[in-house]
This record gives structure tokens, sequence and C-alpha cells, in this order.
């Protein structure tokens, strides 16, 4: 049984910063990503990196701000959140996939384990 458990979410104010942890039980070469859903919205993309760490992705409205990484020797995924705005509210999701889907890694889909998910919320 494969388990992943975020942390790190809380309540900031525009501008500041947040770090997020995703940890892993179970096998460890996953592809990670990590995922986004907004009230009324669909989840969405907003990171992945693969299972050495050797490449990682960014959706376009948060490259440049946040920077995913994970620790091999702990199984744990972080995703790095700087310069936060009111859009990136959100409850995010870690995800991980049996595979590397290396052109397909934006869709939910291609997951086959999920997180219960952590509460960001930033104001203006």
């Amino acid at each position: 049984q494969v388990q992943l458990v975020e942390s790190g979410g809380g309540l900031v104010q525009a501008g500041e910063s947040l770090r997020l942890s995703c940890a892993a039980s179970g096998r460890r070469s996953f592809f990670m990503g990590w995922f986004r859903q907004a009230p009324g919205k669909e989840r969405e993309f907003v990171s992945a990196i693969t299972w050495n760490g050797g490449s990682t992705y960014y959706a376009a409205s948060v490259k440049g701000r946040f920077t995913i990484s994970r620790d091999g020797n702990t199984n744990t995924v972080y995703l790095q959140m700087d310069t936060l705005k009111p859009e990136d509210t959100a409850v995010y999701y870690c995800a991980a996939a049996n595979y590397s889907p290396l052109t397909t890694y934006a869709k939910t889909d291609q997951y086959a384990y999920w997180g219960q998910g952590t509460q960001v919320t930033v104001s203006s």
C-alpha cells in the first residue's frame, strides 16, 4: 500500500513563502507531482519531478516562483513556494505515478496515488 502524506500548508500574505512536504511510503522510484484545486475549479497541474530528481516540470503560472525537489533518503518531495499570490490559494495535492509520464505529466489520470491535500490560503 502506497501512502502520500502532505504537510506545510497554511495562511500567508501575498509575497510570502511556504514549503509543502509530501512523505511517501513504500516503493521509492515514483515520478512525483503536485496539483492544486481551487473552489469551483478543476484540479490543475503545478509541478513534477522524476524519481531521481534529474528533471523537473512546472506550470507556466508558477515557473520562477515555485521549486520542486526531493530527498531520496527520506522519500520526501518538497514544493517551495515563493512570492505567493492570492490566485495560488487552493488545496494542494501530492501525487505519484508508477512510471514516468514524461509527456503527459500534467494529466491527473497519469497518477495512481494521491495524498489527502493541504490547504494553502494567500491573502491580499
